[in-house]
């Protein structure tokens, strides 16, 4: 993609991240961590250290969907429909996600996650965004990929989670 640079860092140097946001509009963060040990606490801490540092490039998380709320409120995570051994990385993205609100209004962030479900796939023809909630049942990852592309150029959401589905 023309004008865009790609690093890959280790989001726990957090001393590198932010020599990247100093020369950063947007730093993307896609990562999960903690799926081969069980261990999501480094990631978490991670983010709670970048987020004390505060970058004055914005941050844009890639999430996922198990912290979605679900009409009644319910999280998709205590809704049953996730069984419980997968259940500690969707805890984890809810405690990063808790992080990024409750970080001072200065810091400018924006989260996005998927549909309950992603599947390999070319982008939609259209797709549709919600705040919290799923906005449907499935995206593509060649749809995701245009909405955050969209977001990380035309910037429409700003402290605030959103998700995206095919249209």
């Amino acid at each position: 993609m023309q004008g865009v640079t790609y690093r890959a860092l280790d989001l726990t140097d957090t001393d590198a991240v932010m020599a990247l946001a100093a020369e950063s509009d947007v730093l993307v963060i896609s990562v999960a961590g903690g799926r081969e040990t069980g261990d999501f606490g480094p990631v978490i801490r991670a983010h709670a250290d970048l987020i004390a540092a505060a970058p004055t490039s914005r941050i844009f998380v890639v999430g996922g969907a198990g912290g979605l709320e679900m009409p009644n409120g319910t999280l998709l995570i205590n809704a049953g429909v996730i069984p419980e051994e997968y259940a500690d990385e969707p805890r984890s993205f809810v405690e990063v996600l808790n992080l990024y609100r409750s970080a001072d209004e200065g810091l400018d962030w924006v989260m996005l996650a998927p549909s309950p479900e992603i599947a390999p796939g070319g982008k939609a023809e259209s797709y549709v965004l919600a705040d919290d909630v799923p906005a449907g049942e499935r995206v593509t990852t060649g749809t995701f990929a245009a909405a955050a592309l969209d977001e990380i150029e035309t910037p429409a959401h700003r402290r605030t989670r959103f998700t995206v589905a095919d249209a």
